[in-house]
């Protein structure tokens, strides 16, 4: 009889287990349901709910990041004139960006800084619009349209929000967004020379002397440009040019190969006539700017 009553307490012990779980799952749901979108019908939640789960849609699906779109739009839609509303455009514009969608990434953006320019996410804003273009810059030997414009944006950033945490990074890509333009101008060069059209191959590395001569492509458009010049037989412009690589980039392969070219033709590398590169040897290496 004893263990009967044992058995009955352990039976009913066992179902009081079961009803609280039940409960508990009961509670879990229906907190679930109170927190966050549950259907397609996004019109009945709070704008705090909607951004809530764009993050977590985010976070949960980071290779299909416009899963999230949809929350963060909704709250914008729903709520224009919210502090949730600011916070949501802020995040639809990132999101776009890692959906490699880059023309609504960079509206979203734009969006955001002519609504709330002096707010603290402003400046990731800003670089935001950069990143949209500086993303975009193809191989060397496509159109540089997109890598003027990321120059531009990248601009903004660096004299705009000086001390925003962006700063650096924008320094750093505009540097780099450069270099890729200079880039651009020695593909040209080396076509042209390569063909024997010498004076359109010297407009092109001059280009990169004059204007990128911040650049890694400096040495080597000097370099080109002994060879150009020695072909065409003007050996003050082929010295001078040697006499700029000399003092810059001695220690260059490219200074070696020009020095070798200039010794072939009995010629030694030094500034000699008067010519647009006997102005930048004075200006780079004499500092005589006037």
């Amino acid at each position: 009889m004893v263990g009967g009553q044992s058995g009955k307490a352990l039976q009913a012990s066992k179902a009081l287990r079961v009803l609280c779980l039940v409960c508990a799952i009961g509670a879990l749901d229906a907190c679930a349901k109170k927190t966050t979108p549950q259907t397609d019908d996004l019109s009945q939640y709070t704008a705090e709910q909607l951004y809530t789960q764009g993050e977590v849609a985010l976070a949960n699906n980071k290779r299909k990041p416009e899963d999230a779109l949809r929350y963060f739009q909704e709250v914008e839609q729903q709520y224009p004139y919210s502090a949730w509303a600011k916070r949501a455009l802020i995040m639809e514009a990132f999101t776009l960006h890692q959906a490699k969608n880059y023309e609504e990434a960079r509206a979203a953006a734009q969006r955001y800084l002519d609504f709330y320019p002096a707010d603290e996410d402003a400046a990731y804003a800003a670089y935001l619009l950069a990143l949209s273009y500086y993303d975009q810059i193809d191989e060397v030997g496509r159109d540089q349209g997109l890598t003027y414009q990321a120059l531009q944006a990248l601009r903004v950033v660096i004299e705009q929000y000086p001390d925003s945490e962006y700063a650096n990074s924008a320094v750093l890509k505009f540097d780099m967004a450069f270099d890729h333009l200079a880039g651009k101008e020695m593909e040209i060069g080396r076509y042209y020379l390569k063909r024997g059209n010498y004076t359109a191959a010297i407009n092109r590395f001059r280009i990169v002397v004059q204007d990128y001569q911040t650049t890694s492509h400096t040495a080597e458009a000097l370099e080109r440009l002994v060879e150009a010049y020695l072909a065409l037989g003007l050996a003050n412009e082929a010295q001078t040019a040697g006499a700029i690589l000399g003092y810059n980039y001695q220690s260059s392969p490219f200074y070696q190969d020009a020095f070798n070219q200039l010794k072939a033709a009995g010629l030694a590398p030094e500034a000699a006539g008067t010519n647009w590169l006997s102005t930048v040897y004075r200006q780079m290496i004499k500092g005589e700017w006037m």
